[in-house]
């Protein structure tokens, strides 16, 4: 393989495996909110142990969150360097604010949280919680924002240099509220909110299973339920704002989302089915005809733009993304039958005997990962062949100097590393879950 091909799937493979622990150190994060915020207001002991245990687990999750998250930051220079030079000054600017204005933040304040027990009052550790918590939601909105910039480049001018054009930022907040920036911002928060709910959901249904520290697994559960429920229904309303920006704004990535070839035409929405490039039409599936149309415009009636509108060498990787964004509906489907399913025998009292869908919860952790992972690679495949979208292709922002050996050898040494720290990972995970909240020593003190 060339040297794009592999610093894609290096690329591809740090950040989707990064992916994994900031969904849950957010979602965990406004879970500790709710359950140190019922502690101050309740006195209750069980919320105290809930939180000391659920912190155990979001230190965890920060922790390998940011081990893997300093790779893709080099990445950009050793493999995307032609990337960097042209987007650098607006790239950067984003990347500064996240570090000012989130990183900072969560991590000046964590130390209060893991370590602050005994040493503040209640009201002060609530309070390095909740600055926590936003820290942690404030990283996703610049990183967001600077991602979305790709997909919809806003508030910027292309300026000549000795090294070849550059994008300079001209309306910094123009390019911060960039045409896809909050709806993708929302879309991405509910996610993750949905992953950190998830986990806790699992975890709780497995203590319930096994009729272990069920008073602690009783009340976790009926706090994340309610999160996962809001997120869920929130994550149906962004995503359908969002399809209607991607059908504005990156109209060949909207007909790749449906395998939709005729140039101007009502479009169906499909469930399932394979994209036949060379025949130019989707196989087999079951399509409800105008919804597609609805979706993009609000109108069962009105015509969409098909692939065929456009030139091939601009069409995105279409079986991928085809497959990639109706798992995530599916995916996203499912969420929403569980949580309100779930809310309902909570509501009725028969949820802790139901064990049938207990077991479904404990498995269920794996569906918002399965979610958010797949909607990053539909909306980071669906806008190829460019990387920044109508800018610069793909192929032009690769390092020009690496050789594909080199991209290799650190592919493998760079899978290697993380397949071992997702074992560690687990395995710690899996220790802290096997020994289950307890009382320890100093929580009368704190509670006092």
């Amino acid at each position: 393989m060339d040297t794009l091909t592999l610093s894609r799937i290096q690329f591809a493979l740090t950040s989707m495996f990064h992916y994994i622990y900031p969904p849950l150190s957010i979602g965990l994060g406004v879970i500790l909110v709710f359950m140190e915020g019922m502690y101050l207001k309740t006195k209750k002991p069980v919320y105290e142990q809930m939180t000391r245990f659920w912190v155990k687990i979001f230190g965890l999750t920060f922790a390998i969150g940011v081990a893997t998250g300093i790779v893709l930051e080099f990445e950009f220079g050793t493999n995307w360097a032609a990337y960097s030079r042209y987007v650098g000054d607006v790239f950067g600017s984003a990347l500064a604010a996240e570090g000012i204005f989130a990183f900072f933040l969560e991590s000046g304040f964590l130390a209060l949280l893991l370590f602050g027990w005994n040493k503040v009052s209640p009201r002060v550790h609530f309070f390095s919680t909740v600055m926590v918590a936003l820290g942690s939601m404030f990283s996703a909105v610049w990183i967001v924002v600077a991602n979305s910039w790709m997909h919809t480049p806003a508030g910027y001018h292309i300026v000549q240099t000795v090294n070849g054009p550059r994008a300079e930022i001209t309306d910094f907040w123009a390019m911060v509220f960039n045409p896809s920036a909050m709806d993708r911002l929302s879309h991405v928060l509910a996610g993750c909110w949905q992953a950190g709910a998830w986990l806790v959901i699992s975890v709780s249904a497995y203590y319930l299973l096994k009729k272990k520290h069920t008073e602690f697994a009783k009340a976790s559960i009926r706090i994340a339920l309610i999160l996962a429920l809001i997120a869920s229904v929130w994550q149906l309303i962004t995503g359908h704002i969002s399809a209607e920006g991607v059908s504005q704004n990156q109209p060949t990535k909207f007909a790749a989302f449906e395998g939709h070839f005729t140039k101007s035409a009502v479009a169906p929405m499909r469930f399932f089915g394979w994209v036949d490039e060379k025949e130019e039409r989707v196989k087999g599936g079951i399509a409800i005809p105008g919804l597609a149309s609805f979706l993009a415009f609000g109108d069962f009636n009105r015509p969409v733009m098909g692939l065929q509108a456009f030139p091939k060498e601009n069409w995105p990787p279409l079986n991928l993304t085809f497959q990639m964004y109706h798992l995530m509906i599916v995916m996203g489907i499912l969420l929403i039958v569980l949580s309100v399913l779930g809310v309902i025998l909570l509501w009725r009292g028969s949820l802790f005997k139901t064990k049938w869908l207990l077991r479904i919860f404990v498995v269920a952790v794996l569906a918002p990962q399965i979610a958010n992972q797949v909607g990053w690679v539909t909306a980071e495949v669906g806008r190829q062949p460019w990387i920044v979208y109508g800018l610069l292709k793909t192929k032009d922002a690769v390092s020009k100097t690496v050789q594909g050996w080199e991209v290799f050898t650190s592919l493998m040494m760079f899978t290697s590393i993380y397949v071992l720290l997702f074992l560690v990972f687990i395995y710690l995970l899996d220790q802290k879950i096997r020994k289950g909240p307890v009382e320890e020593e100093g929580m009368t003190q704190h509670r006092a």
